[in-house]
């Protein structure tokens, strides 16, 4: 754990061939991350981007698009699940999280299928299978923590949402009869970025939508007491110069919580942030600031809705881009 009486931990929001086998390393011996996540567009920047691919892409020559795509990102995660297994064996986490095709989002037993063979092929206790937050993906999370399969739930921006997720994994355990990691990724800065420029505008506070958004989620989660499950804020770095690097995971500091962000925000935490437990944060706050947002007509439900469709979208285009190019 990052901080062990809070049962808090940091997650390294990155994956990349040369950074496995360098800093990746130091982060977990300097005690700053006891995890790691990956998604379509953290892939598609490393593997169209880095060299470091270029030596096994060559022998691949004879697959498809998508056995070229899965043979570069199972490699890595194989690389980070070894890494990090000694903290596994120890019962800190060291999970990797890797996402099932996103185009898949709407088809439960593709998602099914995919997440097991996956799971089944890494053949690594510590991997996380991510699935997106959709009608079909609850089921696919059902049925993968049946199995055993941990579970990284991912593209959650409402409470609607997260606990659809939790009562997925409750009902999947219980079909299974064994209690399976499982975190709730909540995505976070999006909300304020789309948010914040129109709150200037009416003289209300900005980058606070996301963290009480957030907030609520947690609570909600954290009333149901599912085993094993956490809620895992995501979407946690900065744009521009308005913010400290940390402020999203300075101020979602929680009690049984994930926070996994990109390396240069872990490093700014550790040298600036504030380690003091922030949530939760009151009801009547919250309330008090979703009410300002109402009252100048945002439609704060309608927004959520359009980051989920965003977010779903931008997964599928960055899948897409890297099987194109490959």
């Amino acid at each position: 754990m990052y901080i062990k009486e809070l049962k808090f931990s940091l997650w390294a929001d990155f994956i990349e061939r040369d950074y496995l086998d360098n800093e990746f390393k130091k982060l977990i011996e300097d005690g700053l991350i006891n995890g790691a996540t990956s998604n379509p567009a953290i892939f598609k920047n490393a593997i169209l981007n880095s060299p470091a691919y270029k030596e096994q892409l060559r022998s691949l020559t004879h697959l498809s698009a998508k056995e070229k795509y899965e043979a570069l990102a199972m490699h890595d995660i194989k690389k980070a699940a070894d890494i990090l297994r000694p903290l596994f064996d120890k019962q800190d986490d060291g999970y990797v999280s890797i996402e099932v095709d996103p185009s898949l989002c709407d088809d439960a037993d593709a998602t099914i299928a995919e997440g097991r063979r996956l799971f089944e092929s890494i053949n690594r206790p510590n991997v996380m299978i991510k699935v997106p937050a959709t009608n079909a993906g609850y089921r696919a999370m059902k049925a993968l923590t049946a199995f055993g399969i941990p579970v990284n739930a991912t593209l959650i921006f409402k409470k609607e949402q997260a606990l659809a997720c939790a009562k997925a994994f409750q009902e999947g355990m219980a079909e299974g009869k064994k209690v399976v990691d499982t975190v709730i990724s909540v995505f976070v800065s999006r909300v304020d970025r789309v948010l914040d420029a129109q709150l200037v505008k009416n003289g209300i506070q900005t980058a606070l939508s996301g963290i009480y958004n957030s907030a609520e989620i947690y609570e909600a989660l954290e009333a149901m007491k599912v085993a094993g499950c956490r809620i895992l804020f995501a979407s946690t770095g900065v744009k521009g110069d308005d913010l400290a690097p940390h402020y999203y995971i300075e101020n979602l500091l929680a009690y049984n919580s994930v926070n996994t962000a990109p390396v240069e925000t872990i490093l700014a935490f550790e040298q600036n942030g504030k380690k003091k437990k922030k949530l939760p944060i009151s009801s009547e706050v919250r309330k008090a600031h979703f009410e300002k947002i109402a009252k100048i007509g945002i439609d704060f439900e309608a927004v959520l809705d359009g980051q989920i469709a965003d977010g779903l979208e931008a997964f599928k285009v960055a899948f897409a881009d890297i099987l194109e190019s490959l």
